[in-house]
């Protein structure tokens, strides 16, 4: 008996059925990344459901024209995803679009799933119009501020601190930047 061709790694827009792996892999992931006390608290307030739900939904019907949902792909099935779209930031011209959120699975990071997800990130934003990108990383992710760099990102001064409603747990995040040309 011989195994079945294994599917090639890969990078596409998500599908509306893997809302759910998403939604784990993002709970997985808060686990592993930040403090445990800002992941208890963010985890207890949402449940996988309604995670599940709200990426449906943003996959399904996008709140802007120009977000995108991709996943990075191993054997068939999502390993990690990054929702891309139009910067948010006061500061932000018209042209700069924002990485709001990459994730890969813990258990499948350092097999190259990153840099594949990262190139199809920015041949997404430059196909949707934009010359320049950022990414809110937290100022503790020592990490992946080198990835980024390694990849041609860099510090562009912007900080800012971001926390739960009733304050009981916060995270400093420092803002990368890169030209997309």
């Amino acid at each position: 008996m011989t195994d079945a061709p294994r599917t090639a790694d890969s990078c596409r827009l998500a599908l509306p059925a893997e809302a759910e792996r998403i939604a784990s892999i993002q709970r997985r992931s808060w686990q592993q990344l930040f403090p445990s006390d800002v992941a208890d608290h963010v985890l207890a307030s949402v449940d996988l459901d309604s995670m599940t739900q709200s990426w449906a939904a943003a996959i399904t019907r996008p709140p802007l024209a120009k977000f995108r949902v991709l996943v990075a792909i191993e054997g068939g099935r999502p390993v990690g995803f990054a929702a891309v779209g139009p910067s948010d930031d006061e500061d932000a011209s018209p042209e700069a679009g924002m990485i709001g959120e990459f994730i890969i699975d813990p258990p499948a990071q350092r097999q190259g799933h990153g840099s594949r997800l990262l190139n199809a990130v920015a041949d997404t934003l430059r196909a949707d119009g934009f010359t320049t990108a950022t990414w809110w990383v937290r100022s503790t992710d020592d990490p992946l501020r080198r990835f980024l760099e390694s990849a041609g990102w860099g510090p562009d001064g912007g900080h800012r601190t971001v926390g739960t409603e009733d304050e009981a747990a916060s995270v400093k995040m420092l803002r990368m930047h890169t030209a997309l040309a």
